[in-house]
């Protein structure tokens, strides 16, 4: 009977838009997904191939971040060594990781702005993770910053290293990035990502004034960092795009 007909397209329509609405939801998070932090930091660390990689944590450790410094130091055959404020932190970092995870960090309590901390276990790191919830954090990566440097100019150690700020948008914390020794990455809730160089400095725009221009010094390459938004997938890229040697810039 035509009723009954009715009856059942009105049924295929309200199944046929259902799943027409799971699907565009679907491919709404998928467009609006952030790329994983995680991720990315575990492929800075090996991209960097560091063979010390060390976390300070405000908290618990993030299970998430710590088993993939985990690749990372599978991959560069390094180590990770995991800094926490206390007995606490320790336990319900613990409960959180797999048995065989927990055997492949080096678990350490105390303050992380604590002197013999940062000359122990911070100054011989070549790859730094600090969480920008800690209180002291600005601190905490200067002293980290500074030691490396003086390792540098003593010959104590290389002074190449990589010190990352997670959590960067807690507490205005990105503020602490003044355009030329930290690079600033809006990637999950931001990153502040500083290198220092073998030579003790940081990676930072060097100039030098010949003739009324500005100069690149000849070690020294100015790079950005760039974030493109793939408008099919919505998969967020980010590109280091560093400017031909010798290039000048006009000053004002």
């Amino acid at each position: 009977m035509i009723w009954i007909d009715a009856i059942k397209i009105t049924i295929v329509y309200l199944v046929l838009m259902s799943h027409f609405d799971i699907c565009i939801s679907i491919l709404q998070d998928q467009r609006t997904k952030e790329p994983n932090v995680a991720e990315f930091i575990s492929a800075l660390a090996a991209g960097n191939n560091a063979r010390k990689i060390v976390v300070a944590c405000a908290g618990a450790a993030n299970a998430d971040i710590v088993v993939a410094l985990i690749a990372a130091a599978n991959q560069t055959r390094g180590q990770v060594v995991c800094v926490l404020r206390g007995i606490e932190e320790l336990i319900i970092s613990k409960k959180m990781l797999e048995p065989s995870e927990i055997h492949q960090i080096q678990f350490v309590v105390g303050e992380s702005n604590d002197n013999t901390l940062i000359n122990d276990h911070f100054g011989e790191a070549d790859f730094v993770l600090v969480d920008c919830n800690l209180k002291n954090h600005q601190d905490i990566v200067r002293k980290i910053v500074n030691n490396h440097e003086e390792n540098a100019r003593t010959g104590g150690g290389s002074g190449v290293a990589v010190v990352v700020g997670y959590n960067a948008f807690s507490r205005g914390s990105w503020r602490f990035s003044d355009g030329r020794k930290t690079q600033f990455l809006p990637i999950g809730e931001g990153l502040l990502v500083t290198r220092v160089n073998d030579n003790g400095s940081y990676n930072q725009k060097t100039m030098k004034k010949n003739n009324g221009y500005h100069h690149h010094h000849d070690d020294v390459r100015k790079s950005n960092w760039v974030v493109k938004v793939d408008k099919c997938t919505g998969e967020e890229h980010v590109f280091r795009v560093r400017a031909p040697r010798g290039e000048a810039i006009i000053g004002a």
